[in-house]
């Protein structure tokens, strides 16, 4: 985050022209609208959407009433914020001010210009709305605006006329319908109450309810009474022993018959005589035939009478007959106890006979009354719709005759006094605020598709290599070694290439003989890097051998004002001695093997055996070899060198060297198994140069102090002994 922060100071830098550029001409634009604007004049106008309208019918009211919005549905007010700008108020209101007619040029005009500027505001918590119109004209700006709301209360009181006319057209089919409706319910209810008998349902199933109740309670009377009866009853029938009521006014008759009570005081005198004789006498005694036959004379004769008084096959035995007064008695009581008790159970019967009538009428009630409350129900829907008809129906003509609306004027618009615009102060700070907005989204778009290096912590951090040198942007009159006197007596250039050579010899354990000098693409000022280095060393009092094994674009003869030939090719193909063919330079203890006589295939010269020993060769007789190589997106020459060398440096340039390209270029290398020893960043400012500085202090610490793993992993060894 503090490395971001750090780094925009230098963002905006790298792209403030245009940036300024950016926000100058915002700026430029909106004052030149201020001049060439002309003024504005806003009116304003209110109306309300409410349900206070007085009306005589309930329909007018109910024609009036605002609608309650509900959550996420429509809501009335921003319907009619829409009406409000619709093409037909419009016209309408355009109408009222230009009377000669929609079609003239005129009118069309001010209806585009209104349809554009007029603007509608719901006011917040309310039910009112605000609009507003700006023209160059305020005495057409208001009328127009006020034209706009007369129409809005206009259009309002023509739909609720428009909707009371549609109700009324409506009643005026349905309500001779629903008449004939009603009368038919009212003739089947009494069709109905004809042939089931049901005319109150609830008088008369209270009558029913009424009489069961009677019933039962006389059959309770009645059982109580019968109980009574057949208790005594059964108290007589065992006293009298008699077994049926037959036999009980069998017994009684011949018990009261005064021929029988003779005839039985006879046969008991008989049986008497026959009791005493029988203890004297044997059967056989005349005595006792004799009254043997009166006997049955008189048996003959006394069952012959009751024969006659008694039924057919009816016998009572004579234990039975009630021959004294207190067995008559209760043998009369027994015979009228049976008889009430035959009655009673008669009536009780005829009693339970008609409650169960009474019963099966209540249960068949609810039966028979259930159509009967479809009918009454359907007679009287069908009569309260007709009132509820004929009723809306006067008040929809009421409704149509009446002026209503739910929308009236609460303030009109008035003649402005003075321009609403342009704002003059709102608009420059919005220029302001747009110009800087978009000069910041200039500057994030240039820095976003710039992808090169900008510095060289972004290049440490990228690449993942150490910086070994921040060098500073050589003059054009310094770049020439031919008068080296231009560089070597400037400290602020000469002390960066110092520094750069003390960090490569603390780089390894060994002292380097021989380095590689790259670049990722043509550009970035290796040659010079190379040169200067080189002539830096000498100065150092080292015997310094530049080998300009650039064969595709050699510069170092000409920034030594050296010509090319004899040089690297004559050594390798004319087996020329290396140093006759080295050429001294205007630097004490600089020397230079030039490129040589350019061949076709400079690839075979380099990955030659010769080259290779020629490169030992170098390293053999001077202290320092530097060897200056095409870039490595161009060719894989670098690649091929650096295997003889102690270690390659990759030179960058900031803003210049693309991130993409250095980054293949040193994976490239990295996968080739080269040793690079680190990075240079070339040609930086003064200022730059003077903040990373310090930065490479840590470089500087001695030898046994320091030690660099290539590729964060080994020590860089020397690969070319002398």
């Amino acid at each position: 985050m503090a490395k971001s922060i750090s780094s925009l100071p230098s963002v905006l830098k790298r792209h403030r022209w245009p940036a300024l550029a950016t926000f100058a001409s915002v700026i430029g634009a909106s004052i030149a609208y201020l001049v060439v604007a002309p003024p504005v004049y806003e009116v304003t106008a209110r109306l309300i959407l409410d349900d206070k309208q007085v009306s005589v019918s309930q329909l007018g009211r109910d024609l009036s009433q605002v609608p309650s919005g509900t959550p996420g549905g429509p809501n009335p007010i921003a319907n009619q914020a829409e009406l409000v700008k619709s093409q037909r108020v419009l016209k309408r209101a355009v109408d009222k001010v230009f009377p000669q007619g929609p079609g003239s040029p005129k009118s069309k005009k001010a209806i585009t210009s209104l349809g554009k500027g007029l603007k509608v505001k719901i006011v917040p918590a309310t039910n009112i709305l605000e609009l507003s119109y700006q023209d160059q004209d305020p005495a057409l700006a208001t009328r127009l605006i006020n034209a706009v709301s007369e129409v809005m209360v206009e259009e309002s009181t023509e739909a609720i006329r428009s909707e009371a006319k549609a109700v009324r057209e409506f009643l005026e089919n349905e309500v001779p319908k629903q008449r004939v409706a009603a009368g038919a319910a009212e003739g089947a209810e009494t069709r109905y109450r004809q042939q089931s008998g049901l005319i109150s349902f609830e008088e008369q199933t209270k009558s029913l309810v009424e009489s069961l109740a009677t019933l039962e309670d006389q059959e309770r009377v009645l059982s109580a009474q019968l109980q009574e009866v057949k208790a005594r009853s059964n108290e007589l029938q065992q006293i009298t022993n008699s077994s049926t009521l037959p036999n009980a006014y069998a017994a009684g008759r011949l018990g009261q018959d005064k021929d029988l009570i003779d005839l039985r005081v006879k046969l008991a005198d008989l049986d008497g005589q026959l009791a005493k004789g029988r203890s004297r006498f044997t059967d056989d005694n005349p005595a006792i035939v004799s009254l043997l036959q009166q006997r049955d004379s008189i048996l003959a004769l006394y069952n012959s009478r009751v024969s006659r008084l008694l039924p057919t096959n009816q016998s009572v035995p004579s234990a039975n007959i009630a021959s004294d007064e207190l067995s008559q008695k209760l043998t009369s009581e027994y015979i009228a106890g049976e008889t009430d008790r035959i009655a009673l159970e008669k009536k009780l019967n005829v009693l339970q006979a008609e409650r169960l009538q009474l019963q099966q009428r209540i249960t068949q009630l609810p039966l028979k009354q259930q159509p009967l409350t479809v009918l009454v129900r359907q007679r009287e829907e069908a009569t309260a719709s007709l009132k509820l008809l004929q009723g809306k129906l006067e008040e929809a003509r009421i409704a149509e005759a009446q002026l209503i609306s739910n929308i009236r004027i609460i303030e009109e618009a008035e003649l402005p006094s003075s321009a609403a615009g342009p704002n003059k102060k709102v608009v420059i700070l919005v220029a302001i605020v747009f110009g800087t907005i978009l000069a910041v989204g200039i500057i994030l778009l240039l820095e976003v598709t710039d992808n090169r290096l900008r510095d060289a912590s972004e290049a440490e951090e990228l690449l993942k290599f150490p910086i070994l040198g921040v060098l500073p942007n050589i003059p054009e009159e310094a770049e020439s070694l031919e008068q080296p006197a231009q560089f070597l007596d400037n400290v602020e250039l000469v002390e960066p290439y110092r520094l750069l050579l003390k960090t490569l010899n603390f780089r390894t354990f060994e002292k380097l003989r021989l380095i590689v000098v790259t670049s990722t693409l043509t550009g970035e000022g290796k040659s010079l890097v190379v040169s200067h280095l080189a002539a830096v060393s000498a100065m150092l009092s080292q015997r310094i051998l530049i080998i300009d094994a650039d064969l595709h674009r050699p510069r170092q003869h000409k920034l030594f004002g050296l010509p090319s030939q004899p040089g690297l090719t004559d050594v390798i193909d004319k087996k020329l001695n290396l140093l006759h063919a080295v050429q001294p330079t205007g630097i004490a203890n600089l020397s230079m093997l030039t490129c040589g006589e350019l061949c076709d295939r400079p690839a075979s010269l380099l990955e030659s055996a010769s080259m290779k020993s020629l490169l030992g060769e170098a390293a053999a007789h001077y202290d320092l070899v530097i060897v200056d190589t095409p870039p490595v997106s161009s060719c894989a020459d670098a690649n091929a060198l650096s295997r003889y060398s102690d270690g390659l440096v990759m030179v960058t340039r900031p803003n210049f060297t693309p991130k993409e390209m250095a980054l293949r270029a040193i994976s490239d290398l990295k996968g080739n198994g080269v040793p690079i020893l680190g990075i240079v960043v070339n040609e930086m400012t003064n200022r730059k140069q003077k903040s990373y500085r310090k930065s490479l202090k840590r470089y500087h610490a001695p030898p046994k102090f320091f030690k660099h793993l290539n590729d964060r992993g080994s020590p860089v060894k020397n690969s070319v002994r002398g």
